[in-house]
């Protein structure tokens, strides 16, 4: 399993868009959490990597043309056996009509030499990506897409190194529809990149209508159907939902949306539904379930809001109930009170286990002034038997410029015998030269 965190160092953020608009969320050719992170070669679990340099520049040549170069350099950590990496990455963009762009993207990543022969880099210990972007945005709005084709290259030639999606979507007052497909080679490898998953293909249709009654309760309603499934030339379908659901939006700006759901799904690992040690349902079975959804959102511009999201129905061989809230006030620019709960109750047929899962946490945001924050959040999982808290104190000393202090702590919730506990000081400048 592969988990996306979004970059939050100052270096990466300005005009990030730039890099950031090339492919999208299921194939990124390049995120820059890459830049900083290496393997242990004895233990295969991620290390943190010295950054000795960066140098990056990032603007509009004309008033058409975007451009973005990068280039970063780590350090080798021989008591981990990595050797240092040389990331380049370039970018350019171009406006075509009156609101589309296209543009090209490459992305380099090499590693020193560690051999008697001294060369800089290894021949061998490359990967290079190049792909071509373009983003349609019609003059009236109307019609978006996106179409891209980005491939990979290594020293080993392999079969499908490549990434390719269609996207295009129309929408007025009343319409609402949208088709993509994407395909993704089996050894497509952005090293630089994110893809939590290759080797498949997704079809993804779904239309949906807006009615607009002459009504004192109702702002709009309509139908939604929507399809998507992946599949894949070894194995055939192994992925499939179908979705038809119903929208009220009321006038309040409160909303109210009924979704029944079609799933299937292929299991390519052994795999424990509640991950509570029961035995596991085999790999290579596969499994239909239909449920009911029911989600609610009250009036966001209200002092207090509450959103709500209850689904029910199949779950693998048995059947589930889940239901999940946040409840919210917000006291002007002063703070921001919420809590969260989360309920999940399975129930499988032995050999497989029973479980009810609780996630509980609330959270406190409090601004004094226009430079002192104060974040406080605790959590309680059922799951892993944690509570955990965490409170941040934050102190914006110049622009762009922070002090953080932050404590965390985690205890058994039985006892209260604590597990962990860390406090960590951060201090950041943003020279602007």
């Amino acid at each position: 399993m592969r988990f996306f965190f979004p970059e939050r160092r100052q270096f990466f953020l300005e005009n990030a868009d730039l890099f950031d608009s090339f492919g999208q969320q299921r194939s990124r050719p390049f995120f820059s959490r890459r830049i900083g992170v290496d393997v242990d070669s004895a233990t295969g679990q991620n290390i943190q990597s010295k950054i000795i340099y960066g140098a990056r520049i990032s603007g509009k040549i004309k008033e058409d043309w975007r451009i973005g170069a990068m280039n970063m350099q780590t350090a080798t950590d021989e008591d981990a056996g990595a050797a240092g990496k040389n990331f380049t990455v370039l970018a350019l963009q171009k406006k075509v009509f009156t609101r589309s762009n296209v543009g090209l993207i490459y992305v380099n990543k090499e590693s020193l030499a560690l051999d008697e022969f001294q060369q800089l880099f290894d021949p061998t210990a490359y990967n290079r990506l190049l792909g071509v972007d373009y983003n349609l945005n019609s003059a009236d709005g109307k019609w978006t897409g996106k179409v891209y084709y980005h491939r990979t290259f290594e020293s080993e030639k392999k079969d499908s190194p490549y990434s390719f999606n269609a996207y295009l979507l129309f929408t007025d007052i009343h319409w609402n529809w949208s088709f993509s497909y994407q395909d993704i080679g089996q050894n497509f490898n952005p090293a630089v990149g994110f893809v939590p998953r290759v080797n498949f293909k997704r079809l993804n249709p779904d239309v949906s209508y807006l009615f607009y009654p002459n009504s004192r309760l109702i702002n709009r309603h309509g139908p939604k159907l929507e399809y998507e499934g992946y599949w894949n030339e070894e194995i055939g379908l192994t992925d499939r939902d179908i979705d038809l659901g119903y929208l009220i939006r009321f006038n309040s700006l409160s909303e109210l949306e009924i979704t029944h759901r079609n799933r299937y799904l292929y299991l390519f690992e052994d795999f424990d539904p509640t991950r509570t040690g029961g035995e596991q349902l085999l790999a290579g079975t596969d499994y239909t379930n239909r449920t009911l959804q029911i989600e609610y959102q009250s009036n966001p511009r209200n002092i207090f809001n509450v959103q709500l999201d209850a689904e029910a129905g199949q779950y693998f061989t048995g059947n589930f109930q889940r239901f999940t809230s946040e409840m919210g006030a917000r006291l002007g620019y002063l703070a921001n009170i919420s809590m969260n709960f989360n309920y999940a109750r399975i129930r499988l047929p032995k050999p497989q286990n029973d479980a009810d899962l609780i996630l509980v946490g609330p959270r406190i945001d409090l601004t004094f002034s226009k430079k002192i924050f104060w974040t406080t959040f605790i959590q309680y999982n059922n799951q892993i038997n944690n509570l955990n808290i965490n409170t941040r104190l934050q102190w914006r000393y110049a622009p762009v410029s922070d002090f953080f202090l932050v404590y965390t702590d985690n205890y058994f919730p039985g006892d209260f015998m604590p597990k962990q506990r860390s406090l960590v000081l951060k201090l950041n400048y943003w020279l602007n030269l």
